[in-house]
């Protein structure tokens, strides 16, 4: 064995000699003085070596001498799975130690050495698709063509494996594709022939891709199969071209150009070939690509600039990814009308290219030269140690192993050569495609890349840097899952077009408001209900601040999201922003519906219905757009929604009306120009001016029909009977559910005898049953009723009704007692111990009791308390009376609107809720007043 003494050796560095000299004493060799040399010059310039050596010492000859005394794995003898991925690891790495070797104890040049390794690559992987066929046919058979001819799985390589330059540990990225679907013959079973390539597939890929105890053979990429990781493992020949045909991207095409059959099997191999080609390269100049290689180019520059790599040198600006960005540009731009330059290999296409006289000879040289230089070094930075790897070390060590195997004088001038090259690339670089006055702006870039990179969320999240790298991932993650939806959508082409514009637009202004994963899963929520709808996507791309708006809403509100998402129609109030936030008045509404309704006909009751409901929409989301962005104040916000609710059951039953007086003509005594003697009274939010959003409507009915004589219509019925019809239309226009969904939902069991009596009853019924039947909550329920609808005759009678028995004396003892059972069990039946801000204990529902047991218990002696029906003001009239202090009457308010504020927006934005506010100073306050008011007797 050599001597350890020989082993510190004046031409290596101090730096090196330590770990040189525990390589070498692991490896028991017996070695003459010159063998010894090379020994340790293989071990100075890769650790990869020298552990290859110590699993398989008997390759040390081979690798002195040139002479491999290995061979290739050979099946003609059963091989385990184990014992199959052990024979292609071993075989793989000592080939790749051999081609170091010779590299650098023969002088074998880098463009010898890639194609060597690319070799190896297309032998191991054929070897593997060998082994896995052996071990699948004899249990499911093979798959047979019409003629008999079995069928193989053919397997494109692409990028640098499809070019014949495959890097020494590169990942290898595959396509798999079958010539036709059947079923196989011949095995123990038969399988179809799309699950019989999957498994084959899927074999393939384990046996290159597992770890084991004798490393990896190759990290399998499939991302670049058609849908990617999303769509199907294997494709047959009628798929494949179906995808290419009809979804294949710019990008698609750049990588088809150095797609190439690793097992060229006739005659299907050639078939296949025929079919990409077309898809590849085009018959005339493709001037579609340009604007496609132009924002390529442009993502490059950005992202060089963005992350300034100087020390990578295939990443970096005038990297090797510049050099085979100029050659694959001209490729696929002349290609379909210069066959010579339908290369894969990079070094066939820059000779023919100069033959062509598309590169000028100076040019074609420099970047060849450049271009193996820069490979020379990737390919002895990755075969220090067997890792995928395009950045220069920044260690000693590393640096002096790096330099020992190129052959350099020291590290700076390596360095200035890799400099000075990548620098001669770079300027050749910006020469391909000029930018154009109209290119795509910069700030698009990020979207772009985003949308079109077939990079992983994990790569691409440093992009995000407004987000940490989980939040990051995850919108990444979406985007991609939204791209391969929609993918399997039927888009159309122009849907396909406008998708990839809008997306990178949608991107930038997710960028620019800083938002995060949920903002975005909202935003494609909505985009995935028009994905196939041209013309709302043509709307968003079109007027950017309306996307800008949609992205804000749906930031601001979960519920807003939701609602654009179900009702598409509403992105048009997008359009203008100004529009959007106008804050309307009571008037306005009425007008708005009256100008809309003026182009829907009357007759036509679908689409009637339909013009409601998506009025109703479109001023609910004005309203809650004003809300969230703080234009409207909360009281407003009620109101908004209260005057827009006035407007729709006014409209509704002007409709109903028409349509039932058409059919039936008019009630005895009235004709067209009469008062309907009819009224809609509002109980519950709506009665107390407190709507929110998605409430019911609590509505009673009452009319002043005296008469049993029928109506004026040929088709007369009882008068009576009208208005129950009548009301019977409205709920109906209100409650029939379409395509906008329905305009709202009408709870009318608190008139009187409930569920059990008539929908619409004599006003003076109405009185009677308040007078005489009606339970102490019904009273409570009374006191926030409003008359919404209704001539002056009946408003004037219900008001005396209202005035009569909310001014009722009552017993204080008995009315707290009945209060309080009363609201027990609404506690009871929502949960005693809910956290609702609404029904929990000093919460809304226990503030209203407060206000009702006011009304009720004081208003005999301060009517005061029942002119008005909505808590604010009922609490105003409470302090005036010298009921409560005016302070406690503000701090009541205060409270009651925080949390109807809370309520508010539990509902736009559910997942914010009470957390946002401390409410236990409200709570307090409320509970108090329950226990001054109502608990204690």
């Amino acid at each position: 064995m050599g001597s350890l003494s020989s082993v510190v050796l004046p031409e290596y560095p101090a730096d090196l000699q330590a770990p040189l000299a525990l390589q070498r004493a692991q490896l028991d060799f017996e070695l003459e003085k010159a063998q010894e040399a090379q020994l340790l010059q293989l071990l100075a310039a890769s650790p990869f070596i020298g552990r290859c050596l110590k699993l398989q010492p008997q390759l040390l000859e081979g690798f002195l001498s040139g002479q491999a005394g290995f061979s290739a794995p050979d099946w003609s003898q059963p091989h385990t799975e184990a014992q199959a991925m052990a024979a292609l690891r071993r075989y793989r790495n000592a080939s790749l130690c051999q081609c170091l070797a010779d590299d650098l104890l023969r002088g074998q040049s880098i463009a010898q050495a890639l194609q060597r390794v690319s070799q190896l690559a297309d032998q191991l992987i054929n070897l593997a698709y060998q082994w896995a066929w052996q071990e699948l046919t004899p249990q499911w058979g093979q798959p047979l063509d019409a003629a008999g001819r079995v069928m193989p799985l053919l397997i494109l390589g692409m990028g640098k494996l499809g070019g014949g330059e495959l890097n020494l540990s590169s990942d290898i990225d595959l396509i798999f594709v079958y010539p036709e679907n059947g079923d196989t013959h011949g095995g123990r079973r038969s399988t179809e022939n799309q699950q019989f390539y999957t498994k084959l597939g899927q074999k393939i890929i384990l046996l290159l891709n597992q770890t084991t105890a004798d490393g990896f053979v190759y990290r399998v990429d499939m991302r670049l199969r058609p849908f990617g990781d999303s769509g199907p493992l294997v494709l047959s020949f009628a798929a494949f071209e179906d995808y290419y045909q009809a979804q294949g991207r710019d990008w698609e095409r750049y990588a088809m150009l150095k797609a190439r059959i690793l097992n060229p099997v006739a005659p299907f191999a050639a078939e296949l070939q025929a079919m990409l080609k077309p898809f590849v390269y085009r018959r005339y100049i493709d001037f579609s690509a340009i604007e496609s290689l132009r924002r390529m180019k442009q993502l490059i520059e950005q992202e060089n600039r963005r992350r300034n790599r100087v020390d990578n040198i295939k990443l970096g600006a005038g990297g090797i990814r510049e050099v085979e960005f100029i050659i694959q540009t001209l490729q696929l731009i002349r290609g379909g009308r210069i066959p010579a330059i339908q290369q894969p290999s990079i070094f066939a296409a820059m000779q023919a290219l100069r033959q062509e006289g598309l590169l000028d000879a100076e040019a074609e040289q420099m970047l060849r030269s450049d271009y193996l230089l820069l490979r020379r070094v990737e390919h002895w930075l990755q075969g220090l140690d067997d890792q995928q790897t395009q950045t220069l070390p920044a260690d000693t060590l590393s640096r002096q192993r790096l330099v020992l195997a190129l052959g350099a004088p020291d590290w700076p001038a390596l360095q200035q050569q890799i400099n000075d090259a990548m620098a001669r690339i770079h300027q050749q670089f910006r020469q391909v495609i000029a930018q154009e006055d109209n290119a795509e702006p910069q700030e698009l870039l990020l979207g772009r890349l985003l949308w079109d990179s077939e990079q992983t969320a994990a790569e691409l999240a440093e992009h995000l840097d407004w987000l940490d790298v989980a939040a990051a991932e995850l919108l990444i993650q979406q985007v991609q899952q939204f791209k391969t939806d929609s993918q399997k959508r039927q888009v159309g082409p122009r849907g396909r077009e406008l998708l990839a514009k809008l997306l990178p637009l949608l991107l930038h202004v997710v960028a620019q408001e800083q938002a995060g994963p949920q903002v975005l899963e909202r935003v494609l929520g909505v985009l995935r209900q028009i994905v196939s709808r041209t013309a709302y996507l043509e709307l968003l791309f079109e007027n950017p601040p309306a996307l800008q708006q949609l992205v804000r809403l749906c930031g601001r509100s979960g519920w807003l999201a939701e609602h654009l998402a179900r009702y598409p129609m509403l992105l048009d109030e997008l359009i203008d922003p100004e529009q959007l936030y106008q804050v309307a008045t009571s008037a306005d509404y009425r007008d708005r519906l009256r100008q809309q309704m003026l182009r829907v006909p009357e007759d036509d009751l679908e689409l009637v219905m339909e013009s409601l409901r998506q009025y109703k929409q479109a001023q609910t989301l004005r309203i809650a757009a004003a809300d969230i962005t703080g234009i409207l104040p909360l009281m407003k916000v009620s109101d908004h929604l209260t005057w827009l609710a006035e407007a729709l059951v006014e409209k509704v039953v002007e409709l109903a009306w028409q349509q039932m007086s058409d059919k039936y003509g008019y009630p005895a005594g009235l004709d067209a120009h009469s008062a309907k003697a009819f009224a809609v009274v509002a109980y519950g939010k709506l009665g107390g001016l407190e709507l929110g959003y998605g409430s019911d409507l609590d509505l009673v009915f009452l009319h002043q029909c005296d008469s049993l004589a029928a109506t004026s219509g040929e088709r007369g019925i009882d008068s009576r009977q009208f208005y129950l019809k009548l009301v019977q239309r409205i709920l109906h226009l209100c409650t029939t559910r379409t395509a906008s969904g329905l305009l709202y939902e009408v709870d009318t069991r608190l008139r009187p005898s409930g569920n059990a009596g008539l929908l619409t009853v004599h006003v003076d019924t109405y009185g009677d049953y308040l007078r005489q039947d009606a339970w102490t909550w019904e009273h409570q329920a009374l006191v926030r009723t409003r008359l919404i609808y209704g001539d002056p005759v009946i408003a004037q009678r219900f008001e005396q009704i209202r005035a009569e028995i909310l001014g009722k004396s009552r017993d204080l003892a008995a009315l707290r007692a009945e209060v309080r059972d009363m609201r027990q069990k609404l506690r009871e039946h929502h949960g005693v111990a809910s956290t609702e801000v609404k029904h929990k204990a000093g919460g809304i529902v226990d503030l209203e009791f407060i206000s009702q047991f006011l009304v009720l218990g004081y208003a005999a002696k301060y009517p005061a308390l029942y002119q008005y029906s909505d808590n604010i003001r009922i609490l105003d009239a409470a302090a005036e009376a010298g009921l409560m202090p005016l302070a406690q009457a503000q701090q009541l308010q205060q409270a009651y609107q925080q949390l109807r504020g809370i309520s508010h927006r539990q509902t736009l934005a559910p997942a914010q809720g009470a957390a946002e506010e401390d409410l236990s100073v409200a709570e307090q306050q409320v509970r108090a007043a329950w226990q001054q008011f109502v608990a204690t007797d």
